[in-house]
């Protein structure tokens, strides 16, 4: 499916959905969804028998520090059987920052989403284990917001034993 056919497709089958020009963004397809129907619309993009977007390419967000909505969380779709791909934005407010979990769709938003929330503090509600994956869980903020202070000292904490933790190599049991 052309490009073309396919944001023809996406208008009919997503028309809450906000289709952007596609000079604006080098001939990719974008669709600008609202939070509130995220999650219908990204089920809607998996399951309909055209687009069928079986795969999470990635998920990541970004931080418009100075403009509201503040953050974005990105979306990068792709159809395995169609060969077509779709980037979904999802406006999310600053004082808000929670949309909801993409992983009963497609396993992979597991661990996208658990980084997005590491790094820039956006909840995903209905996640299954929704906790630090990159930074220690004592760490203070969130390092890729713009309003992250770079000289910020963080906490020291105590050097953790590695025997206990059930990846250890060094584990006895």
């Amino acid at each position: 499916m052309t490009a073309d056919a396919l944001r023809i497709e996406l208008a009919a089958v997503l028309p809450q959905a906000t289709l952007v020009p596609a000079e604006t963004v080098r001939g990719e397809v974008v669709v600008v969804v609202a939070r509130e129907a995220a999650a219908e619309t990204l089920r809607t993009l998996r399951d309909h028998p055209t687009l069928r977007f079986d795969m999470l390419s990635d998920l990541t967000a970004v931080d418009y520090v100075e403009r509201e909505p503040r953050f974005a969380v990105v979306y990068q779709l792709y159809s395995v059987s169609q060969n077509h791909r779709l980037r979904v934005t999802v406006p999310v407010p600053g004082d808000d920052p929670s949309v909801p979990s993409a992983v009963a769709l497609w396993k992979s938003a597991n661990w996208a989403e658990r980084e997005t929330f590491d790094m820039f503090g956006i909840r995903f509600v209905g996640h299954p284990d929704l906790r630090r994956i990159l930074m220690y869980p004592e760490f203070v903020g969130y390092p890729l917001r713009k309003d992250y202070p770079l000289d910020r000292r963080q906490p020291l904490v105590p050097e953790r034993d590695p025997i206990a933790h059930p990846w250890s190599p060094r584990r006895t049991i």
